[in-house]
């Protein structure tokens, strides 16, 4: 895809950068590392604060007006992303049961794949993932696949880094109990047919789970649509607080499943030798909750609505498309991926030839220009690709990211490829 006049125009205006105190405060950062974490606008701070200075009470428990209000805000929350996931009943009510709160997507994944992985594997069954996970969305699942005698079956990628329906049928089998893919992935962002594969895995009668963690930030999700059953992501990805993780499931396998941490709030009454677990979601939410970050998230998620997400979700693509156009312009360096600047969602990996990716962040970073260098947490996909050194830099843009932004990652290569090159 290359870019027109007035598209190009409409990335070089940037209406958002002030709404994110640490960008408007230093103009001389150029942030493009938005797929490990990224920046929190005014309203997600202020909310945080607010919950600390007006709310200030453990939630649940207490029934007097504070710890009332403290429990509101949580309830209020769990609604808030319910309808921002698309989960919602037949008169569009959202269900903000079916919404759990952990730290991260992490967590989440690891709950799932000790709570439903450790009820539903036995000897003989499998377990399938993408080549293309996030470590992650891996080790849970090679973990509980060696305390049940499960095996975990990798599906490959074609040359045009596609999931194919072949691979599926092939690799998605009677055996398979679980399937666990990322619709978006955190090196390639590239997207994947989640309701092709979630459609596949239900006609072999497994389970479909969901890493949401690049995608949730950058495209209206709706887990209807995705048609799977589990949900996993993060809010800080999304300008929400670090240690606020999100999973969604539909409530019947969620009241199947056994708990993953206990402790206090996650009961419904205790003896000296047995416990009854609370309802979901307050059977998987041990211990105190952060509820100022539950919150906050709550903010930030008005924050993107109150733009228009749609509106934001197209200036990313031509983000994305600009950035993938600009990178293979340059003859020494190489993208990893797509060459369709349109099927990388956010995230754009590539190297400079013989230049190890940690120097060429470093020497970025002497100009303010902050990339991601590494292994991304996909290592074996890095090997599966064959990629050299074993590791990539990455450029992840978000809607707050502009032309600009761009231009100056350009020049900053320009100025690597010199350093090493004469």
């Amino acid at each position: 895809m290359s870019l027109d006049a007035s598209q190009l125009a409409s990335i070089a205006e940037n209406p958002y950068k002030d709404d994110f105190p640490l960008l408007a405060k230093h103009p001389e950062i150029c942030f493009l590392d938005s797929a490990a974490t990224s920046q929190r606008p005014a309203a997600v701070l202020d909310a945080q604060r607010r919950f600390y200075e007006e709310m200030n009470a453990n939630p649940l428990r207490g029934l007097y007006g504070l710890s009332v209000e403290a429990t509101q805000a949580i309830e209020g929350a769990r609604d808030h992303i319910a309808r921002f996931i698309g989960a919602v009943d037949d008169e569009g009510r959202p269900q903000g049961s079916e919404v759990i709160f952990t730290r991260n997507a992490s967590e989440s994944l690891n709950l799932v794949a000790q709570t439903l992985g450790r009820s539903v594997l036995h000897e003989g069954d499998e377990v399938v993932v993408s080549i293309m996970e996030h470590h992650s969305n891996i080790i849970p699942w090679q973990q509980v696949c060696a305390q049940t005698g499960t095996r975990l079956v990798y599906l490959r990628l074609d040359d045009d880094f596609r999931i194919t329906q072949e691979e599926l049928e092939a690799k998605v089998g009677p055996r398979a109990k679980i399937v666990s893919v990322t619709q978006v992935s955190n090196v390639l962002g590239v997207r994947n047919d989640i309701p092709a594969i979630s459609a596949r895995a239900h006609q072999m009668g497994a389970h479909m789970v969901v890493d949401g963690a690049q995608s949730v930030p950058h495209l209206k999700v709706d887990v209807r649509e995705l048609g799977c059953d589990l949900l996993a992501f993060s809010a800080h990805k999304m300008g929400g607080p670090m240690g606020i993780g999100i999973l969604w499931g539909k409530a019947a396998l969620l009241d199947q499943m056994p708990p993953f941490l206990t402790g206090g709030e996650m009961i419904d009454s205790v003896s000296e030798t047995d416990a009854v677990w609370a309802p979901v979601p307050q059977k998987f939410e041990a211990g105190t909750q952060d509820a100022a970050g539950s919150y906050a998230f709550d903010a930030g998620l008005g924050y993107l609505e109150s733009k228009g997400f749609a509106a934001l979700e197209a200036r990313e693509r031509l983000l994305s498309a600009y950035l993938t156009e600009s990178l293979a312009a340059l003859d020494f360096v190489d993208v990893i991926g797509p060459e369709d600047g349109c099927r990388h969602v956010g995230a754009v990996a590539f190297n400079v030839r013989g230049v190890h990716p940690h120097d060429v962040a470093s020497i970025l970073d002497g100009s303010g220009v902050c990339i991601r260098a590494g292994h991304h947490c996909a290592q074996p996909l890095l090997s599966y690709l064959d990629v050299a050194m074993g590791s990539t830099c990455r450029a992840s843009v978000a809607f707050y990211n502009d032309k600009q932004d761009i231009d100056r990652l350009v020049d900053g290569l320009k100025t690597v490829w010199q350093v090493f090159n004469g």
